[in-house]
């Protein structure tokens, strides 16, 4: 053997210790509030250039979905990688809805046994809290004010300066919350108005007034990608950004008319974008993905053990640019927000037909509690019947529909992406609506769903109206689940 390949052996048996106990990536977990895939990268008219650098830097998913479009169920979801009927978190922390069990595996005592220093800024909204036992925490109201938004960036940069360890840091965004904030700080710098913009195409009303709250509504999307962009900034000057996985969801939809709180599009479909070092570049990707995915990817990411009873997959070879063979069904819930809107409902998708149960309709003309209230909650001053003199005879059907809902909902998300023709009762449809049962019907099964007997949909649904609005006191979901 020559000198010089002796000497270059040397130094490959010298480097091999050294790769084998490389840190793993950091990760930086981004989630705003309330908010769908209404950007720039999107497709949506507005200037969200931060969001849509990540997006070329990494990938975009054309197809991700919450498991519930709700806050607090929202995030026991991806942080215990379980649906909200499985970890317990069935409706608001606020009202005291709360989690079976403070033991249940969940991202942050995974990482840190993994070796992650684990910390959060924002709201963590999900009980019991003591069962996230954070290494570091900062700002943990919800501050729909936008009050020291500067606080953000401060704690972020003390933690990763700080952090010697691999770390995860989860950064939670109040924006897209409403309050809807034309300008906070003197951002954005020239707001939209009502003049500028058409109403978020999925509530199928173009109102003056939703004119003017989609308008705010974006000013609060292009306030987020400025923090967004100035977070990011934080992490290339702590030096670590390449070596740390970006990952940024919304929480669920806008707070807006078919929106959160529902299973349509509008209130479970979200952005998601993942910058990962090393791996593919500006992909956008159109598997059905899921925020559930998101605990086993970061176990892979991190070396981690992950935990059996996790739903998802990992999204990393995706991310990696290969193709696997993926989930051809895709499936969300919806139980209880506050007390004043139970409504279980069950969801199943494929890549183009959308199936809604509602199995606790009994009989025609049922009102769905989640319909009076949204419309009740003076969001805006124009009266129910103003709204719908603006609105087609096909959107006044959606809406007369959603207020008394079938047992069942079909939609054509390729033909009818905002979900106003019901094709449940179509005969032409029939084998789709049977098949899209068959799959539900299975999941519910597979994940031990209560709710596959309507009787129990029912009895939840009364319980919880019977609990009533007065005083913030839930229904016990977990003594309910051991009868």
């Amino acid at each position: 053997m020559s000198c010089l390949k002796r000497i270059v052996a040397g130094c490959a048996l010298w480097l091999l210790p050294a790769l084998a106990h490389a840190a793993p990536p950091n990760i930086l977990f981004i989630v705003s509030e309330d908010n769908g895939p209404e950007m720039g990268c999107y497709g949506t008219p507005i200037a969200t250039p931060h969001l849509d650098g990540l997006a070329k830097q990494g990938t975009l998913f054309r197809n991700a979905y919450v498991p519930q479009a709700g806050c607090s169920q929202s995030r026991a979801a991806f942080l215990t990688g379980l649906y909200p009927h499985q970890n317990g978190q069935i409706g608001l922390a606020t009202w005291k809805y709360a989690m079976y069990a403070k033991t249940t595996p969940n991202i942050v005592t995974t990482l840190q046994q993994a070796g992650y220093r684990t910390g959060i800024i924002g709201k963590l909204h999900v009980n019991p809290k003591d069962a996230f036992p954070f290494d570091f925490k900062a700002i943990g109201t919800s501050n729909f004010s936008r009050q020291g938004m500067a606080k953000y960036f401060e704690q972020a940069r003390l933690f990763m300066n700080n952090s010697k360890r691999p770390f995860y840091l989860q950064v939670n965004f109040p924006d897209a919350h409403r309050p809807f904030l034309k300008q906070v700080d003197g951002v954005p710098t020239k707001p939209l108005t009502g003049a500028d913009v058409a109403a978020l195409p999925f509530m199928g009303i173009d109102h003056p007034e939703l004119r003017q709250q989609t308008a705010d509504y974006y000013n609060c999307m292009m306030r987020l990608d400025t923090y967004i962009g100035r977070l990011l900034q934080v992490l290339a000057a702590s030096g670590k950004a390449k070596n740390t996985v970006v990952v940024y969801i919304g929480d669920h939809g806008a707070d807006v008319m078919r929106g959160k709180r529902t299973s349509y599009e509008g209130g479970v479909r979200i952005p998601m974008i993942i910058r990962w070092p090393g791996a593919s570049v500006g992909q956008r990707r159109a598997e059905l993905v899921s925020t559930l995915d998101l605990f086993p990817t970061f176990c892979e990411i991190a070396g981690a053990r992950t935990p059996k009873a996790l739903v998802g997959r990992s999204l990393k070879p995706i991310l990696h640019g290969q193709t696997p063979e993926w989930r051809r069904y895709l499936f969300t819930e919806f139980h209880v927000h506050s007390n004043h809107n139970p409504w279980p409902q069950r969801t199943v998708r494929d890549e183009r037909f959308k199936l809604i149960h509602n199995p606790v309709v009994t009989k025609a003309g049922e009102v769905n509690p989640g319909y009076d209230f949204t419309m009740g909650k003076k969001f805006f001053a124009a009266e129910e019947a103003e709204l719908m003199a603006k609105a087609s005879v096909q959107v006044r059907a959606a809406y007369a529909l959603m207020k008394k809902p079938p047992p069942f909902e079909l939609y054509d998300l390729q033909t009818d992406p905002y979900e106003l023709q019901n094709l449940a009762d179509n005969p032409a449809h029939a084998e789709t609506r049977a098949r899209l049962i068959t799959e539900m019907r299975r999941w519910q099964k597979e994940t031990n769903d209560p709710l596959i007997d309507p009787a129990i949909a029912r009895r939840l649904f009364q319980l919880i109206q019977n609990a009533g609005t007065a005083e913030r006191k839930p229904l016990d979901y977990k003594a309910f689940m051991k009868r």
